[in-house]
């Protein structure tokens, strides 16, 4: 267990302080709903391809993708070298559509398209999408901070959803996206310096740290065969990828508000590809910093059985064997010998940073680690708090509401999703697998739906609004196929009907499957 001393707390107290001040000072700017959730429609493209940049690079990049280099290869960086192919999409088409709306919600346009409850249907799932994004981003914070520094768990998750609520509540989207473009260049530096001290804390320098890790395949991308649709093949998650950030890009309402928020259609297209342009190299950098990881505790033995120690108290921890219990140290070292490298890869880097960074470098980087949570978590209230207050109270409950209520009902929603998205991070406590595959799996889930129907009704101008439905539903039958048969719930006397698809294909086939079936029922009778 590692203790901060006076320098790192002065760094990360500093940097709370920072950012509640960003958020009490935009306080008073925020009388209005639009200046609430879009900044007056004034922002510099160069400040939201900041935000979003920093929105992607959450503590789910920040900690799991030094972690899955460290256990596998570079595969995900497939994912990232979707990114510019989904900006182009985004660009040509997603902003101009929606800069020319008008409209504050990304899901008016559905409800134009094929009615109301497409509106309500891509609203709802959007929610609960976001409740399961801040509670893996908050438990993927919270975890080091527990399991290095001695912090309990729950606490370190509490203080840190209280935080970001207030900072989201009192500042709107505009100290959202002045907070995330800070907080981008901490995450930068935080991850530059460990790095540096890694690379030059080998005996043979970077050199050694290349040779060892390219030994052991860390820099490969994985397999790349074109037909293995059941592993986590190039071409699958760079097909995961390219329709994950189409959603992102597309539907995903805390982009569209970048792009609404941006002062021109040059200025939003600028965020776009300023965003996404940025998290390439620096994706790449992570997953180096993940096979530096493996190069540097393959010459660490006893760095390597800390780590095995530090996950197994994690895991006891978990069980609810308390550390008084008569044969806690046998049962401490029983788990810890049974442990493997996929256990260690999410606990690695937090390990580093607590026992190798110097004094003051260890509260910069365990403030990289908040930042990285915190400006994911912001942008996710503020755009789940937009959709509460557009979606359902002014267009089901109050459409004639004064600026007033709504900005109430702004802050309400901003209270309400901070809470929940904290529960979801306790209830996240127990969680010992992956946590990037978890996170993917539920990314693939919740947001294939949306991105299935709003894809059809682009590439299907024949379907209607009753028709679309039963494209729905089948959509979400595909999906909960693709995504249950997987998963521990599955009967075993249903195993020959199990998918023979990867889960990231969830978000690939369930949208694909539903603009078939559009386009089946559209060619039979072109009217609902």
């Amino acid at each position: 267990m590692v203790f901060f001393n006076g320098v790192d707390w002065a760094v990360l107290i500093g940097y709370f302080v920072a950012i509640m001040s960003l958020g009490l000072f935009f306080w008073r700017r925020n009388n209005s709903a639009d200046e609430f959730t879009a900044g007056g429609r004034t922002l510099p493209g160069w400040l939201c391809g900041l935000s979003i940049f920093a929105t992607y690079l959450s503590s789910i990049s920040y900690l799991a993708l030094p972690g899955k280099a460290f256990v596998d290869n570079w595969n995900a960086f497939m994912y990232s070298l979707a990114l510019p192919f989904a900006a182009l999409i985004a660009v040509r088409f997603f902003v101009p559509l929606y800069r020319k709306s008008g409209e504050i919600s990304a899901y008016s346009l559905l409800e134009t398209r094929f009615g109301l409850w497409a509106r309500i249907y891509a609203s709802s799932f959007y929610l609960l999408y976001q409740i399961a994004r801040i509670g893996v981003v908050m438990y993927l914070m919270a975890l080091p901070m527990a399991v290095l520094f001695g912090w309990d768990i729950r606490t370190v998750i509490l203080f840190t959803g209280a935080i970001v609520t207030a900072y989201s509540f009192v500042g709107g989207i505009v100290a959202v996206i002045w907070a995330d473009a800070i907080q981008a260049v901490v995450l930068l530096a935080g991850a530059l310096l460990a790095l540096g001290i890694m690379l030059w804390g080998m005996p043979g320098g970077p050199s050694e740290v290349i040779a060892v890790a390219n030994e052991s395949g860390k820099f490969s991308l994985g397999s790349t065969s074109l037909f293995d649709v059941s592993e986590p093949t190039v071409w699958v998650v760079l097909a995961f990828g390219l329709f994950d950030n189409l959603r992102n890009f597309g539907i995903d309402q805390s982009y569209i508000q970048r792009y609404i928020a941006s002062s021109s259609d040059r200025e939003a297209a600028k965020s776009v590809w300023l965003g996404s342009m940025l998290y390439v190299p620096v994706s790449a950098l992570f997953l180096f910093i993940g096979s530096s990881l493996f190069a540097f505790y393959e010459s660490h033995p006893a760095d390597t059985q800390e780590v095995r120690i530090i996950v197994a108290e994690q895991k006891l921890m978990q069980a609810g064997i308390s550390f008084d219990a008569a044969d806690y140290q046998q049962r401490l070292q029983e788990t810890a010998a049974k442990l493997t490298s996929k256990d260690l890869g999410d606990r690695v880097f937090p390990h580093f940073i607590a026992a190798h960074l110097p004094q003051g470098a260890r509260g910069l980087l365990i403030a990289a680690v908040f930042a990285a949570a915190m400006s994911t978590v912001s942008t996710s209230l503020n755009s789940s708090a937009t959709l509460v207050m557009s979606d359902f109270y002014k267009r089901l409950y109050r459409p004639l509401s004064n600026d007033q209520q709504d900005v109430r009902v702004l802050r309400f929603a901003t209270i309400g999703w901070g809470a929940m998205g904290t529960m979801m991070a306790l209830a996240l406590v127990r969680l010992t697998e992956s946590a990037l595959d978890v996170w993917w799996l539920l990314s693939g889930v919740l947001g294939a739906g949306i991105i299935g129907l709003f894809l059809l009704g682009l590439m299907v101008p024949a379907i209607r609004s009753k028709r679309s439905i039963w494209v729905l539903a089948f959509g979400m039958l595909v999906i909960g196929w693709m995504a249950v048969s997987k998963s521990d719930y599955w009967p075993e006397s249903l195993d020959q009907f199990t998918s023979p698809f990867h889960t990231f294909l969830v978000i690939v086939i369930g949208p694909l499957a539903m603009i078939l079936a559009g386009w089946l029922i559209a060619d039979r009778r072109s009217s609902a």
